[in-house]
């Protein structure tokens, strides 16, 4: 007799009070208990579900949902041309898309933070898929008078991507442990290049195949909506901290005041989450307005036109997606294994492999600008080696925190780091672009050499920011070595007041 975890007997097998073996001896069987029935059909399907919700399913579907997070959010920017043409906005207006989606997306992930330490993690991420993905649906029918209206509904995503990116990562921790962990998140955060560069690929494509930009926005809400729904049925909802019971226990946590004032201090976590904001910064204003950089670029050599029809040109927001896609991958991994090489060498390779990537990103980043009026092909040789480089630190960067921060406040500096990325970072650079390259083309507003060199001096900012990240990294390795030996020595700062009475006491 088979009994399934819902205490219902199985159809087929039997229920004799002996069992034949394999080697035809007999073996005393399971006895029979009256309790027990056979399963309904309902509780069948139910316990296939529940045989299905494996970790790594689990954490299969939280990337896929993740690859969609970043995908729909880098949409929009594969038809920015189109919008702005649909909408009659500036180069400012069109930034702002981006810049209320982030700021939104910032201001919400710490309530979810709250939400999802107390409450059903899965219900509350598929609640979020689907509401940004029937806000993001009911964008395309907007129309051409309501412009701000549309700017809200990119706030309203935001709010809906962030319950997703705040959540997830918590249910795979508790899912796995040690190295397998690890493993996992790698995977869930490789998403974010994927998801970026098939955004710029699924909206340029959409809008070529329908002849209509708004179709761009219809296809990843089907996605979304597939990925709620797996969420609620493959995805299990495990203890906080299930995993970690497994290895040693946390003999004490310290109050949150005290978790900040001891992240203040330390200086290789403040010098590298400057140095992330830094490349948060150049990546939200590189991704947001290069596609529309090298279009107006071709128009200035002559091979493109400009844009007169109803649907523009997307074929360079195609091959910036597939750029994104190949060097999110590529960085990530020859960042890694860099690491590991030049641990050989010296303690402080983390954030000197940091800077050097940082630093040379910057030079081809700004080759962009010297070769894009001559050449089309070199830029985006340019740009492939400049984004390699410049992704290279992203996976370092979380194992740098991992070092000087002790386990019991990680949490904490995960969400601070995030925070303050996103607010230095690319919740402004976007719109503060799009304002410089506005405030260039007064002069010669109708000259289409004057549109591509003022967006071209706009992005210039964006170099000079990653110097300066690069610079933030080489004070991280300054004191890195020192944080990093507090961490490993440390001792309670902050002890709460019974464990003094205590040790009173037992003085």
């Amino acid at each position: 007799m088979c009994v399934e975890s819902d205490g219902c007997e199985i159809e087929g097998c039997s229920s004799s009070d002996e069992v034949h073996t394999l080697s035809g001896s007999m073996s005393p069987g399971l006895k029979s208990n009256p309790d027990l029935h056979p399963c309904k059909p309902g509780q069948k399907f139910r316990a296939a579900l529940l045989r299905c919700r494996s970790p790594a399913a689990a954490a299969g579907i939280l990337s896929f949902g993740n690859v969609l997070n970043y995908m729909d959010r880098y949409t929009v920017a594969g038809v920015l041309l189109d919008i702005q043409r649909h909408f009659k906005v500036s180069d400012s207006g069109a930034g702002l898309l981006q810049t209320v989606f982030i700021c939104s997306f910032m201001v919400a992930a710490p309530i979810f933070g709250y939400l999802g330490d107390r409450f059903n993690r899965k219900i509350i991420l598929s609640c979020g898929i689907f509401f940004w993905s029937a806000v993001t649906l009911s964008s395309s029918f907007i129309t051409k008078e309501y412009y701000w209206l549309f700017v809200l509904s990119r706030g309203l995503v935001g709010i809906g991507e962030s319950s997703y990116s705040s959540i997830s990562p918590t249910i795979i921790g508790d899912l796995f442990t040690n190295n397998s962990r690890t493993m996992m998140l790698s995977v869930f955060y490789l998403a974010i290049p994927l998801g970026s560069g098939l955004g710029y690929i699924l909206g340029s494509s959409a809008k070529e195949a329908a002849g209509d930009w708004h179709w761009a926005l219809r296809v990843s809400p089907v996605l979304g909506m597939t990925a709620g729904t797996l969420i609620l049925f493959f995805v299990p909802e495990p203890k906080r901290g299930h995993a970690d019971q497994l290895g040693r226990r946390i003999k004490h946590r310290t109050s949150w005041l005290c978790d900040m004032k001891a992240l203040a201090k330390n200086r290789s976590y403040v010098f590298s989450s400057l140095a992330s904001a830094a490349v948060s910064f150049a990546t939200g204003g590189f991704g947001m307005w290069i596609p529309q950089y090298l279009f107006r670029a071709q128009v200035v050599q002559k091979t493109a036109e400009a844009c007169t029809k109803d649907v523009c040109s997307s074929k360079d927001s195609l091959i910036f997606g597939a750029i994104t896609c190949v060097t999110g991958l590529l960085g990530v991994v020859i960042g890694a294994a860099t690491t590991r090489l030049c641990r050989q060498r010296t303690e402080r390779a983390d954030p000197l492999v940091c800077a050097v990537s940082m630093l040379g990103s910057a030079i081809f980043i700004c080759l962009i600008f010297v070769v894009a009026k001559k050449s089309i092909v070199g830029a985006y040789v340019c740009i492939f080696i400049g984004e390699t480089l410049l992704f290279l630190n992203w996976a370092i960067t979380a194992d740098i925190l991992m070092y000087v921060v002790i386990p019991t406040r990680r949490a904490t500096a995960v969400a601070f780091q995030g925070f303050t990325s996103h607010l230095l970072g690319d919740a402004g650079s976007p719109y503060l672009i799009g304002l410089i390259s506005d405030a260039l083309q007064e002069s010669y507003a109708t000259s289409v050499l004057w549109q591509f060199l003022s967006l071209g001096y706009a992005l210039m900012l964006c170099p000079f920011v990653i110097v300066l990240g690069g610079m933030f990294f080489l004070a991280t390795a300054l004191f890195f070595l020192d944080d990093r030996d507090k961490a490993e020595k440390h001792r309670n700062s902050c002890p709460d007041k019974k464990k003094r009475q205590n040790k009173l006491q037992s003085s």
